[in-house]
């Protein structure tokens, strides 16, 4: 019985040729012979000469076409300005009271016009002319810009939420 964990059994080498160098000898020549006389024969019948085709082949014709364009001549651009992108608008109001002949009622009258200085002035406006109140969003043009509300409080656009818009400051 043979063992399953080993390779096969290589076979028996050949036996050296048996057959004696003569006979080798002749079937080199004879082969060498074979080939001569193929040669010989085969280069007899031409002498040289191609064969001729009975049938014309057609000749074949070449046709070059050129047309001559003219170079293109220098290009002009004009370079446009781009139109600046307009920033913050800042409209100072100020209100100047009249002195009036009557002076008698000092007090009431200047309580009266510091809160008519404070209400009412924004300085940036919406594109409708409304004054800004805090938490709506702001234009591009107004990023960090400073205005007031209708009431007279501050406040500023700034980054909120991912979004510009304006607080109090």
């Amino acid at each position: 019985m043979t063992n399953p964990y080993t390779g096969p059994i290589p076979p028996t080498p050949r036996p050296p040729d048996a057959r004696p160098l003569r006979k080798r000898v002749l079937v080199w020549l004879g082969g060498s012979a074979l080939f001569i006389a193929g040669v010989a024969i085969g280069s007899t019948g031409d002498d040289g000469k191609q064969p001729v085709d009975s049938r014309a082949k057609p000749a074949t014709t070449v046709t070059a076409t050129t047309t001559a364009t003219p170079e293109p001549g220098p290009t002009v651009t004009e370079k446009a300005k781009s139109p600046r992108k307009p920033g913050p608008t800042v409209t100072v109001t100020k209100t100047a009271t009249a002195k009036g002949a009557d002076t008698g009622s000092g007090s009431n009258s200047s309580s009266d016009s510091s809160s008519r200085d404070s209400t009412g002035t924004c300085s940036i406006v919406s594109s409708s002319g409304n004054c800004y109140s805090a938490g709506q969003f702001c234009r591009n043009s107004d990023h960090g810009a400073v205005t007031s509300t209708a009431s007279g409080r501050k406040i500023k656009c700034a980054q909120s939420s991912n979004a510009w818009r304006w607080t109090y400051i």
